[in-house]
C-alpha cells in the first residue's frame, strides 16, 4: 500500500491497525530518553500511539562506518525482524534512519533480506518528515519566545533531504525569534567513529561550529541528531556558554506543554 492508501494515520491507528514504532536509537534509549519521550507525547497529542518493537538495537552505524560490514549486517537483520510487522517506523535521529538507507547495499547477496531492507526503507522516517509529510502537520500550536538557531545536521540533511520540515515546524512556533546560522551545513565534527579517530580535526570543526552558535547571540541551539547536539552541547559547557540545546522534539513538546 503506498501512504495514501494506509488510512488517516492521524487520527485512528490504534482503531486501524496501522502500527507506527518507534526506534529508539541507541544514544536515544541510553542517553537522551526524555527526547523519545518528548517524540511520543507529540505524536500522541495528533493521535497516533507509537509501539515500542522491544527486538531493536543499534542500527550497525557504527560498525559499517568503520568498514566491518559483518557486524553491520547482524544489527541490520536484528532490526528487519524487530520491525517487520510495522507500518510505519519513526526515529529522532536523521543518522539513525538514515543508515537504514545503507541496509539494502549490506543485503544485496541476501534476496529475501534485501526485499526487507527495502520495505524497511521505504517506512522509515526520521520524526519531523513523519509530521509533515506523511501527517501533514505543520503546526502544533507550540509557544516558545525565545531567540533560537537551527542546526541541520549532515546525515538528515543530505542523505534524507530533511530541510524544509524542521523549518516548517519552527515557522509555526508562536513567540519564537528564528535566527539563521552562519555556515549552517558544516559539519559539527563529530562523525562518530571519526571523533575518536580523527580528535584534532573534530576538535577544531566543532570549534569552529560552536563560534557560529554564538555570532547568532541565540539563547538555544536545535537539530534533528543528539549526537550531533550532544557533541556541540559538550564544546559549549567546555567554554562555559549559556546556550541551551535542544532536540527539535524537546522544543516543541516545551512549547505545547509549557514545562
Amino acid at each position: 500500500m503506498d501512504l495514501v492508501n494506509r488510512a488517516d494515520t492521524r487520527s485512528a491507528t490504534a482503531g486501524t491497525g496501522i502500527k507506527v514504532s518507534m526506534f529508539a536509537t541507541c544514544i536515544g534509549d541510553a542517553v537522551y530518553p526524555r527526547i523519545t519521550e518528548a517524540m511520543a507525547r507529540l505524536l500522541a497529542r495528533v493521535g497516533v500511539k507509537l509501539e515500542f518493537p522491544p527486538g531493536q538495537t543499534c542500527c550497525g552505524q557504527p560498525a559499517f562506518n568503520s568498514g566491518y560490514w559483518d557486524e553491520a549486517r547482524r544489527s541490520a537483520a536484528t532490526l528487519l525482524e524487530a520491525f517487520a510487522d510495522s507500518d510505519f517506523v519513526v526515529g529522532p535521529s536523521g543518522s539513525c534512519i538514515g543508515m537504514i538507507h545503507h541496509y539494502p547495499k549490506l543485503f544485496e547477496q541476501d534476496p529475501v533480506r534485501l526485499a526487507m531492507a527495502e520495505e524497511l526503507k521505504a517506512k522509515s522516517y526520521e520524526f519531523t518528515q513523519f509530521l509533515v509529510q506523511v501527517l501533514g502537520v505543520t503546526d502544533l500550536g507550540a509557544a516558545f519566545p525565545h531567540k533560537v538557531t537551527y542546526h541541520p545536521s549532515c546525515h538528515g540533511s543530505r542523505l534524507l533531504g530533511i530541510k524544509e520540515e524542521p523549518m516548517a515546524l519552527l515557522q509555526n512556533v508562536k513567540g519564537i525569534e528564528l535566527v539563521p546560522l552562519p555556515f549552517a551545513e558544516d559539519c559539527c565534527g563529530f562523525g562518530g567513529t571519526f571523533a575518536v579517530k580523527m580528535a584534532d580535526i573534530s576538535g577544531a570543526m566543532v570549534t569552529e561550529k560552536a563560534d557560529h552558535v554564538l555570532e547568532t547571540s541565540a539563547e538555544v541551539l536545535t537539530g534533528l541528531d543528539m549526537a550531533c547536539l550532544m557533541n556541540i552541547a559538550g564544546h559549549l559547557r567546555y567554554r562555559r556558554k549559556q546556550v541551551r540545546v535542544m532536540h527539535l522534539a524537546e522544543l516543541l513538546y516545551e512549547g505545547v506543554s509549557g514545562a
